[in-house]
């Protein structure tokens, strides 16, 4: 009776794992979204959009941080930079001031050495070279800043070129089935069309936040030449 009990155990034990087994081979098995696979399975046009992205991309970082170092290195001055150019001026070395100016490579420094190199013309000669010089080194320091606004701009459009390119297949593919497509092939290509959308977008990010923040440091450096030039001009027309 009990090895009776036993073998009939077994066999209930025996049927629930086979029914388990069964409904797991039945139920849908979750797919990991990778984004390699997405990328590698957008086609040949995929592919090649999300490369020129991932191009525009790399010229984008590099022109930030290329700018980033050439305006930090413009921007930098010496506390006592007026004062001592101020010192030469009432003394009346002129020579000196525009030699102690010289030494300074940066955008202040060059603006305050054509105003001391122009000191003994009429004041409005003064203001206007100032004036060239300023915008002389405003346009060194927005050098290729365009071309990262051109990025932010375009890479947005470009990924959703790639998504149109690849529903427009998608739908083709479903046209000439004859209908019997199925779903999940179908909805396969639109995700994987959907990838050069947000390759776009997040390069388009990228670059709209690096450009703003050149902005900003272009316009406290501006800001900065601007206040030394009216403090300049202020010393030439004080009384002798």
């Amino acid at each position: 009776m009990n090895l009776l009990t036993l073998l009939q155990v077994n066999q209930v034990q025996n049927g629930v794992a086979q029914a388990g087994n069964l409904v797991n081979d039945t139920l849908p098995q979750e797919k990991k979204l990778r984004v390699i696979d997405l990328i590698m399975n957008a086609g040949t046009g995929g592919i090649i959009i999300i490369a020129i992205l991932f191009i525009m991309l790399f010229v984008a970082l590099v022109i930030y941080f290329e700018r980033l170092s050439a305006i930090k290195a413009a921007a930098k001055i010496d506390p006592n930079f007026m004062n001592q150019i101020k010192a030469y001026i009432k003394s009346g070395n002129i020579e000196g001031a525009k030699i102690f100016a010289q030494q300074y490579d940066t955008a202040v420094g060059n603006l305050i050495a054509k105003g001391v190199s122009r000191i003994g013309k009429p004041l409005e000669d003064i203001n206007k070279a100032i004036e060239n010089a300023g915008k002389l080194e405003v346009y060194k320091l927005e050098k290729n800043v365009s071309t990262l606004a051109t990025i932010a701009g375009a890479a947005p459009m470009i990924g959703f070129l790639g998504t149109v390119i690849g529903m427009i297949l998608a739908f083709h593919n479903m046209a000439s089935g004859g209908g019997k497509i199925e779903v999940g092939s179908l909805a396969q290509g639109i995700y994987t069309a959907m990838t050069t959308t947000v390759a776009g977008l997040i390069v388009g990010i990228v670059a709209y936040i690096a450009y703003n923040h050149l902005v900003v440091k272009t316009d406290k450096v501006v800001h900065k030449m601007e206040a030394n030039a009216v403090e300049f001009l202020d010393l030439l027309n004080e009384p002798s």
